[in-house]
């Protein structure tokens, strides 16, 4: 894992400053937003758990969502890199791999259905079939500790400190690259 990454503190119900630097960073008004998952080290949100349904009612199976931009430009390239394909291809070749990849699977299911049973097995960034979002993933591992989701696990050791630059939104922050 990067240097510094797994420093981020598991909170409860957001703060008006949370919200507002989730807002900053995602650049809307987060939606069925329950808590901050991960900080960055730089003290901002960078993870949040979403509700398993939206205010109005809409389903919504993405649990964790990474909302540092700095972060997901990073996961980003990863993706174009061809980081997804490469595992997804070493879910047909190496059983280790799809066997913790269908435990993440699990993991995150029981996690969403511990806060509101939607009634699908459907979970997010293509598990357990194919790796589909790393931002997904990444955001798994973040929230939940390292050695949960292989593919989080992976794709944030190819990561490089995002959070260096310092805060990513707010009187100090550069743009978000």
């Amino acid at each position: 894992m990067s240097e510094g990454a797994g420093d981020g503190a598991l909170d409860g119900e957001p703060t008006q400053d949370d919200v507002d630097a989730v807002t900053g960073q995602i650049g809307r008004r987060p939606r069925g937003l329950r808590r901050i998952a991960h900080r960055c080290p730089c003290g901002l949100p960078d993870v949040v758990e979403t509700a398993p349904r939206l205010e109005d009612g809409t389903p919504f199976p993405t649990l964790y969502y990474a909302t540092c931009p700095r972060l997901t430009s990073r996961i980003g390239t990863l993706e174009a890199d061809g980081l997804m394909r490469e595992q997804t291809e070493r879910l047909e070749t190496d059983p280790d791999f799809a066997a913790r990849y269908a435990s993440a699977h699990a993991d995150y299911l029981a996690e969403r259905d511990a806060i509101e049973p939607l009634g699908t097995e459907v979970s997010a960034g293509g598990m357990p079939t194919r790796v589909k979002c790393l931002h997904v993933h990444v955001a798994h591992t973040l929230a939940r500790g390292p050695g949960v989701n292989p593919s989080g696990d992976e794709a944030l050791e190819r990561l490089d400190a995002w959070w260096h630059a310092g805060p990513c939104v707010g009187p100090s922050a550069d743009d978000a690259s």
